[in-house]
């Protein structure tokens, strides 16, 4: 039973009514390590039928096509395919710069990770939610159906923002750690002044089938400052006094659309889903649209 008055700030009971009807689903075939209610091409025992195959002794006779032996007088086995749970694994970035922006970035990725969750959980996938900054900081591994949710929501709920984003040092441990294939899925503004393609590397090397979502706040996106100001980034307290003026903030855009379109240039060309979106787009649009035409979600 879920405590809806938990789930209220992250997800509301309309929207996880919506949720309900939804399927996580990967563009690749993997093995989970427990009988799960996800059909494989794997051969297993499950009730939906795959294929027949020529009986070999030891073979168990409950499987014996009894019909295809009075008509040919030979031993066929049918095989049916096995049932098997997914792994899917959400990393949501938690460093200072996620705490910022209306509405705040670190909330819209917190929810966005719910949803997930509850999806995955519902389906008893096996789900895995992790929160990181400067490399991992808090994990709930490994857990498996609805009454499982309670539990990521107080996960998700209790997060607090802090230090700078490290995402090289972020890929290396989950890889590490999370060593079986599934489904990734990245939150974070990407931030990063060492750079993402290390921390991407990592999870490319795994295999997993991999999602990055790039969430910046309407701010971030079109900011509206002017004149002598002293800027400090959150993360680290550097600090820079400039003075905004209209050509500053046209080569911001400018820069800041630069990288974007380089994160979703290095995504592209290795087979990575890339979103990039503001804390102002709806967040159940990301779940019901983006994420349903990337065939995530059906």
């Amino acid at each position: 039973m879920i405590d809806h008055a938990r789930t209220e700030q992250l997800l509301d009971p309309a929207f996880m009514a919506k949720l309900d009807q939804l399927t996580l689903v990967s563009r690749k075939i993997f093995a989970g390590k427990m009988r799960g209610e996800r059909l494989t091409k794997r051969r297993g025992d499950s009730v939906e039928f795959a294929d027949y195959r020529s009986y070999v002794s030891g073979d168990d006779l409950r499987f014996l096509d009894w019909n295809i032996y009075a008509r040919l007088e030979k031993l066929f086995l049918k095989l049916f395919l096995q049932e098997e749970d997914l792994h899917v694994s959400v990393l949501v970035d938690i460093s200072k710069s996620m705490d910022w922006g209306q509405p705040n970035k670190g909330m819209y990725a917190r929810r966005v990770a719910a949803a997930i969750a509850y999806i995955g959980l519902s389906n008893f996938d096996r789900v895995s939610l992790y929160t990181y900054s400067n490399g991992l900081q808090e994990e709930l591994a490994g857990i498996r159906g609805r009454r499982w949710m309670f539990k990521a929501v107080e996960f998700l709920s209790r997060v607090t923002y802090d230090g700078p984003s490290n995402l090289a040092a972020t890929g290396k441990q989950f890889a590490i750690r999370h060593p079986q294939p599934g489904i990734v899925i990245l939150l974070s503004d990407f931030f990063e002044k060492g750079g993402f393609g290390e921390g991407l590397r990592y999870l490319l090397g795994r295999k997993y089938d991999l999602y990055v979502v790039q969430v910046l706040s309407p701010e971030e996106i079109d900011p509206v400052l002017a004149g002598d100001l002293r800027l400090t980034d959150v993360e680290d307290d550097d600090a820079a006094e400039v003075t905004v003026s209209r050509a500053l903030l046209n080569r911001y855009r400018q820069n800041l659309q630069a990288y974007c379109e380089h994160i979703k240039e290095y995504c592209a060309r290795r087979g990575v889903n890339y979103l990039f979106t503001s804390t102002d787009v709806p967040f159940d649009q990301i779940i019901l649209s983006y994420f349903r035409q990337r065939g995530l979600i059906r």
